[in-house]
């Protein structure tokens, strides 16, 4: 009887593909069979990872422990609305990867905005819209510290202290090194507006001078282009608006004269401006 059993059961074996398992040797019964399954997948019918029974596979280090947390948010460095230096430097970067061609203006408006949410599009980023600190190290990467006529490429800079020789009477006090012209009477200052100056090949020449001669719509004889509200202070060198110095600010240069890019303010400035008074070209 006994013989027959054990060939029932070799017969199932070699069928099944089953090994029969003897009870462990701590007596207690284990799964009757270990079922080989494809790809070395152990069999269901071990006992579960970690509940300490003997023969278990120990849990991998760490599995136990929580998730790590998730990263913090990015946070919001500048939006809309904000304003300043900060602001002239994320224009003035974005300007180098050509995603922004205003400004800069030190103020973070609706072009700056959808600069922003471009060029955060374009690398996967969430769009907001807004400079966050993520965004911000992604861009730092990109481009390089702007320079001060970077950060003032369309105008906008503060003015240096006014020349000594500007404190008395009406002049026009024009500094090159702050690229600045304020208009002052009497040592007050009543305007002052961003100016450009000749190239090296033809310079704005300095010293004390006087108007001479206004012109309201004059076209350049020698170069045949405007230069509306001209005030001549040097032969042929004036103080008049220019539209090129409006679109390209200081990425170009003036043939000597002073321009002016705020066409209302040269406007104002020409309609007080009088024949006579006094003009300093300064370093």
């Amino acid at each position: 009887m006994g013989r027959a059993i054990a060939a029932a059961l070799a017969a199932l074996a070699a069928v099944t593909g089953c090994t029969v398992q003897p009870a462990d040797g701590d007596g207690k019964g284990r799964s009757p069979v270990h079922i080989e399954l494809p790809d070395g997948t152990p069999s269901p019918a071990r006992t579960p990872p970690g509940d300490g029974g003997p023969g278990t596979a120990p849990d991998p280090p760490g599995d136990d422990k929580p998730s790590a947390a998730p990263p913090a948010p990015a946070r919001v460095l500048w939006s809309r609305g904000a304003t300043g230096r900060d602001v002239r430097e994320l224009q003035a970067r974005l300007r180098q990867v050509a995603w922004l061609f205003e400004g800069p203006t030190g103020t973070y408006g609706e072009q700056t905005e959808r600069a922003v949410s471009g060029f955060q599009g374009k690398r996967g980023l969430p769009r907001t819209g807004r400079m966050d600190t993520v965004t911000w190290q992604r861009l730092l990467r990109m481009t390089r510290e702007p320079g001060r006529w970077d950060l003032y490429l369309m105008g906008g800079q503060p003015a240096d202290p006014p020349d000594p020789r500007c404190r008395a009477g009406r002049v026009l006090c024009i500094d090159k090194t702050s690229r600045t012209l304020r208009w002052m009477i009497d040592g007050r200052t009543v305007s002052t507006v961003a100016v450009r100056f000749g190239s090296s090949g033809t310079p704005t020449r300095e010293g004390v001078f006087s108007i001479y001669w206004k012109s309201r719509d004059h076209v350049s004889t020698l170069y045949d282009s405007p230069m509306p509200y001209a005030m001549f202070f040097s032969g042929g060198q004036a103080v008049h608006y220019s539209a090129d110095f409006a679109a390209r600010g200081y990425a170009g240069a003036s043939h000597g004269c002073v321009n002016v890019r705020d066409e209302a303010a040269i406007a104002e400035l020409y309609a007080q401006v009088r024949d006579g008074d006094k003009v300093v070209v300064s370093w």
